[in-house]
């Protein structure tokens, strides 16, 4: 089995870092990825979660707007809420999330 992804897109946030009840670091920000070959600028937005220290690297090292790379897993949850209704959300945990440094639109 293989649940890999990989983005690079700039951060739509600053990262939030915040601690579990453990005091486990984790971190959530959100990515805008450009579509490639699109005529116009379309961007998909992809929810990002980081742990330990991925979490804190990601928190002390990016701002709004910075372009980085994100290597990780899709992840799906599945509920049900209080009135019976079946939700989702989806969100990539990052296993490594690395500088990008580009500063003008990839091709």
């Amino acid at each position: 089995m293989l649940n890999k992804i990989m983005l690079m897109g700039r951060l739509t946030r600053d990262p939030e870092l915040r601690y579990t009840q453990n005091n486990t670091p984790v971190a959530g920000f959100s990515l805008a990825v450009e579509r490639a070959h699109s005529k116009a600028k379309v961007a998909d937005f992809f929810d990002v979660v980081a742990w330990r220290s991925t979490a804190e690297f990601s928190s002390k090292n990016f701002k709004n707007g910075q372009p980085v790379c994100v290597a990780g897993r899709l992840q799906i949850r599945l509920w049900t809420d209080n009135d019976g209704n079946n939700l989702s959300a989806s969100a990539v945990v990052a296993e490594s999330v690395p500088f990008a440094g580009y500063t003008t639109r990839l091709v």
